[in-house]
């Protein structure tokens, strides 16, 4: 795997997006995306379109099928040189019980575009991911 040097910005950034994992993991998918999107926040999801701002990513969360876990780790986090904008991509993993009550799971790749608020806090202000990587053995 690459490793690529990381400043104290870009530490903070990685640190965020953990968080974010962690508070879906604890609280939940709805609750995670609720408190981390900006209020110009945009989720593309396959085959629909752009989700955009923090009232319909709310709505959409608040709609979606909680009988799942979804929780994802950055492998890399990168910002801007004035430290309000960056990015995180890493792998997600998604468990989730069939129609039989048998767990799966299923991983892809994802990308968070994220700028800090007003109070200094990380928000992703677009968020998007790609599945068919091979779940973890």
């Amino acid at each position: 795997m690459n490793t690529f040097p990381q400043d104290s910005n870009a530490d903070a950034l990685k640190k965020a997006d953990i968080e974010f994992s962690n508070l879906s993991r604890d609280s939940g998918v709805k609750d995670a995306f609720i408190a981390y999107t900006a209020e110009n926040g945009v989720l593309l999801r396959p085959y629909m379109m752009p989700i955009v701002g923090f009232d319909a990513v709310k709505k959409f969360m608040e709609e979606g099928d909680s009988n799942f876990q979804l929780t994802w780790e950055p492998l890399y986090a990168d910002v801007c040189l004035s430290g309000e904008m960056g990015y995180t991509y890493g792998i997600y993993t998604l468990v989730f019980k069939d129609g039989n009550g048998i767990e799966k799971s299923s991983r892809g790749t994802y990308v968070s575009i994220w700028k800090k608020d007003k109070n200094g806090n990380w928000k992703f202000v677009l968020d998007t991911g790609n599945p068919g990587l091979e779940p973890k053995k």
